[in-house]
């Protein structure tokens, strides 16, 4: 009797902590992406330096038409995410793909990657909210709004919608593009300071034609 009650003690135990361990693993899996957030989402078809890793079990590397910035070699690859194609490609990705672009080294602990793969089964599978990667700039006050540029020696002049200007030496001042529904409207480029000191800042355009067209070379 003893023996019996000792053992269903045990089973209990093991029912109860199963749930625990469940979570605390899918509490470490959700701290390891973190570390994926810079270039990943889990929002379908928001992509940023890498693509979106929604409904990613079951997908063919580099299939999504929506993602442009695929290598070659992750193209042509014929890999198929699975959690078994997914520990080898997280354990040494030029190893599996040899090629491919991501920069990302891998992760050696083979406990971290198995925690990681159980968190993105689950997240993958499940809705997530396309949340905007960056705040709107389509609706700024005139001081980040530019409307100017001109450039004299080694040195932009930028005008501002509040009349206000300033200068930049060529090297601090950077031209980007952001098409996204929250990039900057048409001509209506927006300025975005880059520096600690002030001293550097990025202009951010709608589209790539608009970087000539605004930049005027001329001195006095």
């Amino acid at each position: 009797m003893h023996r019996k009650l000792r053992l269903a003690s045990h089973v209990l135990a093991a029912l109860i902590a199963a749930p625990a361990a469940a979570q605390d693993n899918a509490d470490a899996g959700k701290r390891l992406f973190r570390a994926c957030q810079g270039c990943h989402t889990l929002a379908a078809e928001r992509h940023m330096t890498g693509p979106s890793l929604a409904g990613l079990f079951g997908r063919r590397a580099g299939s999504l038409e929506s993602f442009k910035r695929y290598s070659p070699a992750m193209r042509q690859s014929g890999l198929v995410w699975d959690a078994g194609t997914l520990d080898k490609f997280l354990a040494d990705p030029q190893a599996v793909i040899g090629g491919n672009w991501m920069t990302f080294p891998g992760i050696a602990d083979a406990e971290e990657r198995a925690k990681l793969i159980a968190y993105l089964r689950t997240a993958s599978a499940a809705a997530q909210p396309a949340r905007p990667l960056l705040p709107s700039l389509k609706a700024l006050e005139p001081r980040f709004v530019v409307t100017a540029v001109r450039l004299c020696g080694d040195t932009y002049f930028v005008t501002t919608g509040d009349g206000a200007m300033k200068p930049f030496w060529e090297f601090n001042l950077r031209f980007k593009t952001n098409s996204t529904s929250e990039g900057p409207l048409p001509d209506k480029p927006a300025i975005l300071r880059a520096g600690m000191m002030g001293d550097r800042a990025t202009i951010v355009f709608s589209a790539p034609g608009e970087i000539s067209r605004f930049i005027e070379v001329k001195c006095g």
